[in-house]
């Protein structure tokens, strides 16, 4: 008897669908140019929006925190494995957010699952934006505290609900993602900072998308919308823009002594390799320097977004780099990926359930590594490839 022969009946019905996928395998670092069985490809779809994942500094960084601490840290920072790199990235982290203390964690997920039930208990409110991130959703699932969700960035219906709820609760604490990594849409943070100035209740952003995008030098939203000392908590990832692992909480002191106590990935879960510690300082260096890459990433975005305007795509509401292609079927969605793809451009699909039912889109995500020629190549490509499927016209 195969008792996992439910499983085979889901993979089935995925295939019947026409969403079901396999892992492709890239035997290049993840650059401008991508390899697929040989293959050169242009590629559209990583988080390295700066090209910092390959930055020869970078690169000579992370082999002298190979060589002077070894390839891991050995164990949770609690016990031995805090070494004095993680202090000194955790120390320029807070110099370049302008903010008073940063904790580093393993990943960005790891922050979110982390503070988000280290902040809040049974007796208090969380208070979510209807499309936050996938690991802000299970973050929340973990706390004891209560939960409602506005509608997205729809500030009347989070008024209503701090108007019906806040009251009734100890700490009420907002969640909302910087950007939202969908669509490329930015949070009204000015607005929900206000309400929460009004109504004594606590502000976290997911700044994720925007660390290294947005604001001076990459600053992030928050600096963005000139809102240093107004947001309670801040969370930013080193895996994207800054192109190591991990990710990171900006915080007062008091916040940051309470998460090293009670922060679970923290307490059960070996620390940063050194690697990814000594390239993440590296980056962070680069971007207090110079703002060049966070110039080169916002040229590039706004060449590709007009071409793709001017084909005729539908691009939604994108302001960032993150550039979403609407195609709405799932089936239609992962084709033209796959039809891309054979063109020389890799573009993931994006369908149920990371997006709702009719809503796939192929999410572009454009790099400072880009060069003006494989940015036309892939405008090429997409314009032959949706004319080809009707997604487009003449």
């Amino acid at each position: 008897m195969n008792k996992l022969a439910f499983i085979d009946q889901k993979l089935d019905d995925l295939k019947k669908q026409g969403v079901y996928r396999k892992l492709p395998i890239n035997t290049k670092a993840c650059a401008n140019i991508i390899e697929f069985n040989g293959k050169e490809i242009v590629n559209l779809s990583a988080n390295n929006y700066l090209g910092l994942a390959t930055h020869p500094l970078v690169l000579k960084a992370a082999h002298d925190a190979i060589d002077k601490y070894g390839a891991g840290a050995g164990s949770v920072r609690t016990i031995v494995g805090n070494q004095d790199l993680l202090e000194e990235l955790e120390a320029i982290l807070a110099k370049f957010k302008n903010e008073e203390a940063v904790t580093v964690f393993q990943s960005g997920l790891n922050c979110n699952i982390g503070v988000i039930q280290a902040l809040t208990d049974k007796g208090d409110l969380i208070i979510s934006d209807e499309l936050n991130h996938a690991s802000i959703i299970d973050g929340v699932k973990l706390s004891k505290a209560d939960k409602a969700v506005f509608k997205h960035s729809d500030m009347s219906d989070l008024r209503k609900i701090l108007e019906e709820k806040r009251n009734s609760y100890q700490q009420v604490l907002i969640i909302t993602d910087g950007v939202f990594s969908m669509d490329g849409d930015l949070a009204n943070l000015p607005e929900i900072v206000k309400l929460a100035e009004e109504f004594n209740v606590l502000t976290y952003v997911d700044d994720a998308h925007g660390s290294g995008v947005l604001g001076k030098n990459g600053r992030g939203t928050v600096d963005h919308f000139h809102l240093h000392g107004r947001v309670d908590i801040i969370v930013g990832t080193l895996s994207k823009a800054v192109g190591a692992i991990g990710g990171y909480v900006c915080s007062k002191q008091n916040v940051k002594e309470w998460l090293l106590h009670r922060a679970r990935p923290l307490l059960f879960s070996t620390a940063l390799p050194p690697a990814a510690v000594g390239a993440a300082i590296q980056s962070i260096k680069l971007l207090l320097e110079s703002d060049n890459l966070t110039k080169k990433l916002w040229s590039n975005a706004q060449y590709f977004k007009q071409g793709m305007k001017n084909l005729g795509f539908d691009i939604g509401h994108s302001e960032t780099p993150i550039t979403p292609v609407m195609i709405g079927d799932e089936a239609l969605t992962m084709a033209f990926s796959k039809a891309l793809l054979e063109e020389g451009v890799f573009v993931s699909g994006i369908v149920f359930p990371t997006v709702p039912k009719g809503k796939g889109r192929l999410r572009v995500m454009i790099s400072a590594s880009h060069t003006l020629v494989d940015l036309a190549y892939a405008l090429d490509k997409f314009h032959k490839v949706g004319l080809r499927l009707g997604v487009i016209e003449n």
